[in-house]
């Protein structure tokens, strides 16, 4: 019989932290690349919101430096705050043309 302990093992390690870098909303779960509506949906406004433009760039460059490109794109920054109370984590939230891209804990609520 074969040793299945260690691939179990290990699926369920990657599974707690893909559950780590998640956000709850009672029982809803938010998720890096969540789109801006679904957040709404499953955890209602935020306590906080600011919406500003930010700038994403890229640059190519061949090796001899004779081609030289570059590319700029205007990116829509939205940053939320959820205040889910005193025993809770407050949650910060970073979306990028309306896409979630980063969630932060900065500390216990009011």
């Amino acid at each position: 019989m074969k040793n299945y302990t260690l691939p179990v093992l290990l699926f369920l390690f990657v599974i707690g932290i893909s559950d780590a870098l998640a956000l709850r909303c009672g029982n809803r779960i938010i998720r890096i690349g969540d789109h801006k509506i679904d957040v709404l949906q499953k955890c209602g406004e935020p306590d906080y919101a600011e919406t500003r433009l930010g700038v994403e760039g890229s640059r190519l460059r061949h090796n001899r430096g004779v081609l030289e490109i570059e590319s700029y794109e205007q990116v829509v920054i939205d940053e939320w705050v959820y205040n889910f109370g005193p025993r809770k984590l407050k949650q910060f939230l970073l979306f990028e043309n309306s896409v979630l891209k980063e969630t932060r804990n900065l500390g216990y609520g009011d």
